[in-house]
């Protein structure tokens, strides 16, 4: 059995849909292939290794309630492909968006289902995350706290450490919990070329706690990354 991950995330490293993704590996059988659609060169590549393919699993955010773009237009390619290939592939689909309300996600996943009825494939079903961004800020927060954990180890001992390391894992592991169970899941029905349903989940925090932790995360962001000055003189 073959599974075609492909991540439809336009960023090139640390994108969520690429982590979500991974998840979903954990407890995949099978040989397992890699993809990233980010242009229309990404297409025979991938095209070719979705040709002896049992399953397809999308991975991607969710742009203005639906597909990005770049993601529709290879999905036009897709569907033109099965039809004369006469592929009737198993198709999963992780969504993740800003918005913390999972079931945000709702109307991509409706596009997905359509798509397979167009494509002649079998719908198994996907997993809408709300705070994604948030998904990304644990792991990175973890890769810190782990980073930590090593450097008091050898400073104070694993004794002294490890007590305020599991604290800290468990607090990160709390919060993902969701979209942790719903990607395993996933894996499972992929070996078994089953069903998973249609779930939502969401970030466990609270929505005001969400809210003013992602407002300070894109205003940080922005001056960093956008510029809070940038083009303010700039000849138009």
């Amino acid at each position: 059995m073959k599974t075609v991950f492909i991540n439809g995330s336009p960023k090139k490293k640390l994108s969520v849909s690429s982590y979500l993704l991974g998840i979903v590996r954990i407890l995949t059988r099978g040989e397992v292939v890699k993809e990233q659609v980010r242009n229309p060169k990404d297409y025979e590549r991938i095209l070719s290794s979705i040709e002896n393919a049992d399953n397809v699993v999308f991975g991607l955010p969710l742009y203005v309630d639906g597909v990005p773009s770049h993601m529709l237009a290879f999905m036009k390619e897709m569907e033109k492909f099965c039809i004369e290939k006469n592929k009737h592939l198993n198709m999963y689909v992780v969504s993740n968006g800003g918005f913390i309300e999972g079931c945000q996600n709702k109307p991509l996943m409706q596009v997905f289902e359509n798509f397979c009825k167009r494509c002649n494939s079998r719908w198994r079903g996907g997993v809408g995350i709300g705070g994604g961004v948030m998904l990304n800020v644990m792991r990175i927060m973890f890769l810190v706290y782990a980073g930590l954990f090593l450097l008091n180890t050898i400073t104070a001992g694993i004794n002294a450490s490890f007590p305020i390391f599991a604290e800290q894992l468990l607090v990160v592991l709390f919060f993902s919990l969701g979209a942790f169970i719903y990607c395993l899941r996933m894996g499972v029905a992929i070996s078994k070329g089953t069903d998973c349903g249609v779930k939502y989940t969401r970030i466990l925090l609270p929505s005001f706690l969400f809210i003013l932790a992602a407002d300070v995360f894109f205003i940080i962001i922005s001056i960093f990354q956008g510029g809070i000055f940038r083009g303010w003189l700039r000849k138009k």
